[in-house]
């Protein structure tokens, strides 16, 4: 991990935090860190850096991952984010023992 002062370790963090998010994007896609590293123009060796925190990563390195993904990276409201992360999580407004509206939609022919 590179030294930072104590600005740079929280921005590092919340970079490590994004890295962690596009990493469970590339899984959930099966995608190889040297397939997406095609995609961006990048040597593998330097996206695996890149994604390992090895390396100072670039905003638009990491806007070149994203993309990749066909993702988008967003800046969300701290008071959304809540919201957004139940919307992502699939799970409905309310109660947790209520069902989705997906969720009642496949179970109707039950």
């Amino acid at each position: 991990m590179l030294k930072h002062n104590k600005s740079q370790n929280i921005m590092f963090l919340h970079i490590m935090n994004l890295v962690r998010q596009i990493k469970s994007r590339q899984q959930s896609l099966g995608k190889t860190t040297r397939e997406i590293a095609k995609l961006v123009g990048m040597a593998p060796s330097n996206a695996t850096n890149s994604l390992a925190g090895k390396i100072d990563v670039r905003a638009s390195t990491l806007e070149a991952f994203a993309d990749a993904l066909d993702a988008k990276w967003v800046l969300v409201p701290r008071h959304l984010l809540p919201e957004i992360e139940r919307i992502l999580s699939g799970k409905s407004i309310g109660p947790d023992d209520v069902p989705s509206a997906a969720q009642r939609f496949l179970n109707r022919g039950e």
